[in-house]
């Protein structure tokens, strides 16, 4: 069962545990060890916790805008969503980890206390989709558990839940198919039928694993876990 196909109280619940499962793997580095890479290019430890932070008082605004009707934006622009994320950067370690703490516990209680009627209200993504605030749990959801093992420190997607690894799996193949990439990529999880990308293109390379290594990969996060047929360089991107 995908995540979206759960109640939203079940959905709430994972992207609260995807919180706590960040919050345990940022308690285990030390101020000074924030300083230091995370998985993704360009962006250190501190980037990383400024942009887990932001976003949640990004959805935080989502969520206004669904209780009150008043549009209000996750971001003003790609710009400031950026600068936003350098000028935190350079918070202090003990700032930084109150940012983190303070946001998360404000969306959690714009969750708790978000009206029943509110939950369908269209708001926008930073993106451009409109979307019903449900999907704020989805969109956290992603967010905490991914950008945990982004961390460096031992997060693993073999922790995630299936629902969320299921779901990701759907996200990242209809991205790749709407960017028409990816042409005779067939992703082949254990105990389950073959994904090809484009059911008309003859297969070209194959990667094969547990579904928890398959998402990682096809997530761009490595290929530990999975078998892959031909000298295939990576995943293409899917954000």
């Amino acid at each position: 069962m995908e995540f979206h196909d759960l109640p939203l109280d079940e959905r709430l619940l994972i992207a609260r545990r995807g919180t706590a499962y960040f919050a345990q793997r940022l308690a285990e580095l030390t101020d000074v060890e924030l300083d230091g890479d995370t998985l993704l290019p360009g962006w250190t430890r501190r980037h990383l916790l400024a942009h887990v932070g932001y976003n949640a008082a990004a959805l935080c605004r989502l969520l206004d805008w669904a209780a009150t009707g008043v549009e209000t934006p996750m971001y003003t622009s790609v710009e400031q969503r950026a600068r936003e994320i350098d000028e935190g950067s350079t918070l202090s370690p003990a700032a930084l980890r109150n940012l983190f703490t303070h946001t998360a516990a404000r969306l959690d209680e714009k969750w708790r206390n978000l009206p029943s009627a509110a939950w369908t209200a269209e708001v926008r993504t930073a993106q451009g989709r409109l979307v019903p605030a449900t999907e704020t749990a989805w969109m956290r959801t992603r967010e905490v558990w991914i950008h945990a093992v982004d961390l460096a420190n031992d997060g693993r997607f073999g922790d995630f839940p299936v629902a969320v690894l299921d779901t990701l799996l759907t996200d990242i193949v209809d991205m790749w198919r709407k960017k028409n990439v990816g042409i005779g990529l067939v992703l082949a999880v254990e105990d389950r039928s073959p994904i090809a990308m484009h059911h008309d293109s003859p297969p070209t390379s194959t990667v094969t694993g547990p579904l928890a290594a398959v998402v990682r990969w096809a997530a761009g996060r490595g290929s530990t876990g999975v078998t892959i047929d031909t000298d295939l360089d990576g995943p293409p991107r899917w954000l």
